[in-house]
């Protein structure tokens, strides 16, 4: 996986990952926002850095981290990194829907890679808040859906694309690291042991 020249974010110590379950409605930044409650809210660890972003109205993994060399492997579309989300959709696909899901879609800044795009019965998640809007005689299905991009908005764009509007986005795991056991709003810290020459290569000049 290429690793871009992104500095480490402190100095020589171990790198560290934080994966954190983000509830729905807040923010991937610590900086504080008018615009609703942010990391700084759940997270008081110096020194990390969100590998990639997470909607404000989507929820579940966001993984952080004090290691640049790591955050850009993470983060960056070029380590084609599986990202797994369950998406509850308006509507029951059709297979041409699960097909064009599956083959990639057409959206505003290019043709998506294919997908792993199966049904599944309903995740047991905690309730969300706000609940999602139901509508009466207008029944909602739930799918798994695995990519390699992450483009900004992508998975809504596309279940949209197809006539199945996303009605709520919770991404379950990435790469190897997953929400199990970790609760909404809360966060666990593990290790990772990168490659010497990886890590030295992004240390700061003297």
């Amino acid at each position: 996986m290429k690793v871009s020249g992104r500095e480490r974010l402190s100095g020589d110590t171990v790198p560290e990952l934080l994966l954190f379950n983000k509830p729905f409605g807040v923010i991937s930044q610590f900086r504080e926002s008018a615009h609703g409650t942010t990391l700084k809210a759940f997270i008081d660890v110096p020194n990390v850095h969100p590998a990639g972003r997470l909607d404000k109205d989507s929820e579940g993994l966001l993984l952080l981290t004090n290691d640049g060399a790591l955050q850009t492997r993470i983060a960056h579309p070029s380590g084609k990194i599986e990202k797994t989300y369950w998406v509850q959709v308006d509507g029951v696909p059709t297979q041409d829907q699960l097909r064009a899901l599956r083959s990639g879609i057409d959206l505003r800044w290019g043709r998506t890679r294919k997908a792993s795009v199966t049904e599944i019965s309903p995740p047991a998640l905690s309730p969300r808040s706000p609940p999602i809007r139901y509508r009466k005689n207008q029944p909602t299905s739930w799918l798994a859906m695995t990519i390699t991009e992450g483009k900004h908005r992508q998975v809504r764009e596309m279940t949209a694309s197809v006539g199945l509007p996303t009605l709520r986005l919770f991404r379950v795991s990435i790469g190897p690291w997953t929400t199990t056991g970790l609760e909404s709003g809360c966060w666990r810290r593990i290790r990772v042991n990168l490659p010497h020459q990886s890590r030295s290569k992004h240390r700061r000049s003297p």
